[in-house]
């Protein structure tokens, strides 16, 4: 995913959230997203761990390319 993509975000246990992203940093442990939503239009940063599914919180959003 890459800045200005369309995506969802896992919060606390509620439905997933749709977003922009604005930032991306790479690590070494996963990437971290910063993402505009409509409560935090400035961002707010996710990380999605790079070896397992459970901790992948940003996910592109289905029918955006």
């Amino acid at each position: 995913m890459k800045v200005n993509d369309l995506v969802t975000v896992k919060t606390d246990g509620g439905p997933r959230r749709e977003g922009k992203v604005l930032a991306v940093e790479e690590f070494y442990e996963g990437v971290m997203y910063l993402v505009s939503l409509e409560d935090y239009p400035a961002g707010i940063w996710f990380f999605n761990e790079g070896d397992t599914k459970d901790g992948t919180f940003v996910e592109p959003r289905e029918g955006s390319e």
